[in-house]
């Protein structure tokens, strides 16, 4: 039984070995130069303007919840291709996988209401003029 996590344990053993390669790497190759420029703040390629503490636009904030809405529901389109169109001709009959060829037709229907209704609200959205930056 212990023989059966082997891999598992060198997989573990050589990715920690990786990554410590990697960090004592970066750390003694890396250059050490530094400037007043690169001492200065940065932000996205710009020389800091104003305040770092102003307000944002509300316009950040509803392309952050529409992406994350969008991002989160099509996350439920995995486990169902992966159920759909299992094959359960490999796996032992104790273990039924997938979902049962009569109801292939239903799910695949239900997952396309679902896909009209994700489709409406991303024109919905669009139609409202949140992915405008003005």
């Amino acid at each position: 039984m212990g023989g059966v996590y082997i891999p598992i344990f060198l997989f573990v053993i050589v990715a920690m070995l990786i990554a410590a390669g990697m960090l004592i790497g970066s750390a003694v190759l890396a250059p050490r130069k530094t400037t007043r420029v690169k001492d200065m703040p940065y932000e996205s390629g710009m020389d800091p303007v104003g305040d770092a503490r102003q307000r944002f636009d509300v316009r950040f904030y509803l392309v952050a919840i529409v992406f994350l809405l969008f991002d989160v529901e099509l996350l439920f389109l995995y486990p169902w291709a992966a159920a759909q169109w299992s094959d359960s001709s490999t796996i032992p009959a104790a273990a039924p996988a997938g979902i049962p060829a009569a109801f292939h037709g239903l799910v695949f229907g239900e997952i396309m209401i679902f896909l009209v209704i994700l489709a409406a609200g991303f024109a919905y959205v669009w139609r409202k003029g949140v992915f405008e930056w003005r």
